[in-house]
């Protein structure tokens, strides 16, 4: 009987969230002016939990380090960003991800890192993914939701999949007028 009660409230919160996601579709001066969608809500919902089974898989394996990874996936193929100590971790996040059911395709953007990090510079690259972040987030023309951020030593690393080039362009120029940051690398893709 418990159990039943936690299905059905969980499937009432569903259906409440496809409502309130569907609710803005009504309004014809809206559907005017915006693109035609590109994914479903069920592509979406299929990518996050896609996403969700890659990084289980990552962190199941203590060989590799998960949480200096980032995930993004799109219609089934996965992006994989961020910094690991040494090639074989990369090779094994590759493989890992590819073992997912599900997954199409795997982009690798995983960087190595060079040399030790120390707290200092741990808590600047902190400072400067926020900063890096609020650029993105304050231009109406990068969908920021979109994009992952990701800093080393002052390099900061986009991913993520975007709409154009220009987005790419804007994004990565952006970034590099952050106070900070020495480098940017764009591992930015554009939606299929």
């Amino acid at each position: 009987m418990r159990v039943d009660r936690k299905f059905h409230i969980l499937g009432a919160a569903l259906a409440g969230a496809i409502a309130v996601l569907g609710a803005g579709c009504n309004n014809p001066q809206d559907q005017a002016a915006a693109p035609p969608a590109t994914t479903t809500v069920g592509t979406e919902i299929d990518d996050t939990v896609l996403t969700t089974k890659v990084k289980s898989a990552l962190f199941a394996d203590p060989d590799i380090k998960s949480f200096d990874l980032k995930v993004e996936t799109r219609k089934g193929a996965v992006q994989l960003s961020g910094f690991v100590n040494n090639q074989e971790q990369v090779e094994r996040a590759i493989a890992a991800t590819r073992a997912v059911e599900g997954v199409t395709s795997v982009e690798n953007g995983i960087s190595l890192k060079q040399g030790d990090a120390t707290v200092g510079s741990n808590v600047d690259d902190g400072i400067i993914t926020a900063k890096v972040r609020s650029a993105l987030v304050a231009d109406p023309s990068v969908k920021s939701l979109d994009i992952a951020v990701v800093t080393r030593k002052g390099e900061v690393q986009l991913s993520g999949f975007v709409d154009n080039q220009s987005q790419i362009d804007l994004a990565t120029s952006l970034a590099q007028k952050v106070e900070g940051v020495t480098k940017v690398d764009s591992e930015l893709s554009i939606k299929q």
